[in-house]
């Protein structure tokens, strides 16, 4: 059992490391020798790079926070079935039953590890994109569903933040759509919920009839 708790805080401990890594920062620091913090929304996520330094390293960001959280599950997968595989499991553990839980586990610790990174003092981006790396992951259904979802609202939009929330609750709906285990349909709430709540100011944005469109430019607002 005690190899099993270890196994269980090398999962936590490999999926926020994922997560934390700041891939806007870096590439403002190495691009212009710029803190991205201080630029823009003041967040490290593909938005404020695109604002920022531009379309190519926005796509860079992009892809690399959706690797982030792809990575984390694939490794959560990985070394949970890894015990059984060398016989350190223990007989009363289901892998069947538990490993939709290690997932889900791993998959929230990747979001959270995006938006408050131990690199920038626990600070960072709004997990969105981190988010929809682990539910490709998760289920490839759900998470093309969420992507679509993401790009249909941006194209009638043109507001990324509106986009972000709508493909969070699209997100739970897909869940249940595609009968996911509970473990997975419970990440998807939390999930939602905490993309949502860390697009506070931007759904107050929304409701006062401020929050800018793709191609405008203004300071100081969130993705």
């Amino acid at each position: 059992m005690a190899a099993w708790i270890g196994y269980s805080v090398l999962v936590g401990a490999i999926a926020y490391l994922c997560g934390s890594i700041p891939t806007g920062y870096w590439l403002g620091k190495l691009l212009k020798g710029i803190d991205i913090r201080e630029h823009g929304s003041k967040s490290t996520g593909a938005t404020n790079v695109l604002r920022t330094l531009g379309k190519i390293p926005a796509l860079v960001v992009l892809l690399i926070d959706v690797l982030k959280g792809v990575t984390a599950v694939a490794f959560a997968r990985w070394l949970y079935f890894l015990p059984a595989f060398v016989g350190t499991a223990p007989a009363a553990i289901d892998l069947a039953t538990w490993l939709p839980w290690a997932i889900t586990a791993a998959a929230l610790i990747a979001m959270f590890g995006h938006s408050r990174s131990i690199w920038l003092q626990f600070t960072g981006g709004k997990s969105v994109a981190t988010g929809l790396g682990v539910l490709l992951a998760m289920s490839w259904q759900v998470g093309l569903g969420v992507a679509i979802s993401f790009g249909v609202v941006l194209a009638v939009s043109r507001i990324v933040s509106l986009s972000s929330i709508s493909a969070a609750v699209a997100a739970i709906i897909l869940m249940m759509i595609f009968h996911q285990p509970v473990a997975f349909l419970l990440m998807a709430i939390a999930g939602a919920t905490y993309v949502i709540f860390r697009h506070k100011a931007n759904i107050q944005r929304l409701l006062a009839g401020k929050e800018p469109r793709i191609g405008q430019l203004q300071p100081r607002i969130e993705s």
